[in-house]
C-alpha cells in the first residue's frame, strides 16, 4: 500500500495567503503533507482557509468565474481582511510538487468599483527538477476581471499543466442535506465522470462504478452496511435521462423501495462520504479538502470515515476542517494544524509531535485540546 507508485503525481507543498477574510498573514514556513487536519474554535477561521480553495476553484474550473464567487459571498468587502478601507488587497501564492518539478502560481487581486475584484497580478512559472536555477515567472497582465491563466492555456503547455494542477483541488461539503439539496433531486443520468461538490449527482455516479468499477462499487456498498446495518443495496431506476438516489433494506418486501427524499441527513452524508472516498483510486482529484465531515455522524461512523480518510491519503492530499474530539484522535499530531483566532486575525500553527511528546505518552490529542495543552480554544 505504501510504494511509490501509489503515492500522489502531485502535492501542494506550499501556500502564502494574506488579505483574505480573517487570515490577514499565513505563517512564513507554512507548508502541507499528505493529511492535515485544522482544528480550532467557531469562528477561528478554518472555514475561512477553506473558502479560499473554494474560491481558486471557482476561479480556474467553474464557467461563473471569480466574478460570480465574489457576488455570491457577498462582495469583495466580505473576502477581504476587515474589508477594503483595511485591506485593500489580497493575494496568494501557490507550490504544486510534480515528478517533473515545482509549478507556482501567484496572484494579487484589488478592490474595485461595485465591490469586486480585479487582478492587479497574475503569474506562473515551472522549474524543472533537472535544473538548480529557479525558472523566470511569466506574467499575465493585470486589470483583468476573470483569471487570464485559462486564456493562456490554450496556447502555452506550461500554462495548461499548471491550470489542470490547480483544477485537481476539491471542496467537499455535504452540509446541505434540506429537502431542497441538490442531492434529493432527480438527476442527468450522463453526469456522472466526476462527483460533484456537493454529492448532487450520487446516483449517476453510483449506477457509473456498478458497472464499470463493480468493486469498488461492492466495497461502498459494503461500508455502508457496517455504518447502518439495515441497508442493502442501491436501486437504480433511470427514467427518461434522469435517475433519482434509491435503496433497498434488508427485511423488507423487495418492491419496497426507499428514495432520497426519506433519508437522513446523517444517512445521506454517509453515503456521499463513503463514495467520495472508496471511489476508484484513478478517479480521485490530486487534493480532497473537506469541511467539516463528521456534521451529523455518529462516532462509530466517525471511526470508518477516519479509517477511509488515512487510506485514501495514499493515494491523494487531503485537507480537513473539523470540531471533532473524536475524529481528531485519529490522527498523528504533525497531522494537525492549530487555528486560534487572536483580536481580528486567525493565527495557524501546525503541531510540534516532539514537543508533545510526554503529553502524548498519558492523554490524547482530544484530551489534551479539550485542556487548552494545544490551542484551538476560543480566546478572550
Amino acid at each position: 500500500m505504501t510504494t511509490n507508485q501509489n503515492k500522489p503525481q502531485q502535492i501542494l507543498t506550499k501556500l502564502e495567503l494574506s488579505g483574505f477574510k480573517t487570515i490577514r498573514n499565513l505563517p512564513d514556513n507554512f507548508s502541507f503533507g499528505q493529511i492535515n487536519v485544522l482544528i480550532g474554535a467557531n469562528g477561528a477561521g478554518k472555514s475561512n482557509f477553506i473558502s479560499f480553495f473554494k474560491m481558486l476553484s471557482w476561479m480556474t474550473g467553474s464557467d461563473f468565474g471569480l466574478g460570480e464567487f465574489v457576488a455570491r459571498s457577498g462582495g469583495a468587502n466580505s473576502l477581504l481582511h476587515d474589508g477594503a478601507r483595511v485591506t485593500p488587497m489580497m493575494q496568494a501564492s501557490l507550490t504544486i510538487k510534480t515528478s517533473g518539478g515545482l509549478n507556482d502560481y501567484h496572484i494579487r487581486l484589488s478592490h474595485a468599483a461595485q465591490d469586486t475584484l480585479i487582478f492587479n497580478e497574475e503569474k506562473y512559472r515551472f522549474s524543472d527538477s533537472k535544473r538548480q536555477s529557479i525558472a523566470k515567472w511569466t506574467e499575465l497582465g493585470a486589470g483583468h476581471k476573470e483569471c487570464e491563466l485559462r486564456h493562456e492555456a490554450r496556447i502555452n503547455k506550461t500554462a495548461q499543466t499548471i491550470l489542470h494542477l490547480l483544477q485537481q483541488f476539491k471542496v467537499y461539503q455535504f452540509h446541505n442535506t434540506s429537502e431542497t439539496a441538490r442531492v434529493r433531486q432527480t438527476w442527468d443520468l450522463t453526469n456522472n465522470k466526476f462527483l460533484l461538490e456537493d454529492a448532487a449527482n450520487l446516483a449517476p455516479f453510483l449506477l457509473r462504478l456498478q458497472k464499470a468499477e463493480p468493486k469498488a462499487y461492492r466495497r461502498i456498498v459494503e461500508t455502508i452496511r457496517q455504518i447502518a446495518p439495515f441497508f442493502d443495496d442501491f436501486v437504480f431506476e433511470p427514467d427518461y435521462g434522469k435517475i433519482l438516489l434509491q435503496w433497498h433494506e434488508r427485511d423488507t418486501e423487495k418492491d419496497l423501495v426507499f428514495a432520497a427524499h426519506q433519508a437522513s441527513d446523517g444517512m445521506l452524508r454517509v453515503i456521499a462520504l463513503v463514495t467520495l472516498l472508496l471511489q476508484p483510486t484513478n478517479n480521485l482529484p490530486a487534493v480532497i479538502i473537506l469541511d467539516e465531515p463528521e456534521l451529523g455522524l455518529h462516532p462509530y461512523a466517525i471511526n470508518i470515515i477516519a479509517g477511509l480518510i488515512k487510506s485514501v491519503s495514499l493515494y491523494t492530499q487531503v485537507i480537513i476542517a473539523t470540531q471533532s474530539m473524536t475524529l481528531l484522535d485519529y490522527f498523528e499530531p504533525e497531522d494537525v494544524i492549530v487555528v486560534d483566532r487572536i483580536e481580528r486575525e486567525s493565527k495557524f500553527r501546525r503541531l510540534d509531535a516532539q514537543k508533545l511528546k510526554e503529553w502524548l505518552e498519558e492523554y490524547s490529542l482530544a484530551e489534551l485540546l479539550e485542556k487548552n495543552v494545544i490551542g484551538g480554544n476560543p480566546h478572550r
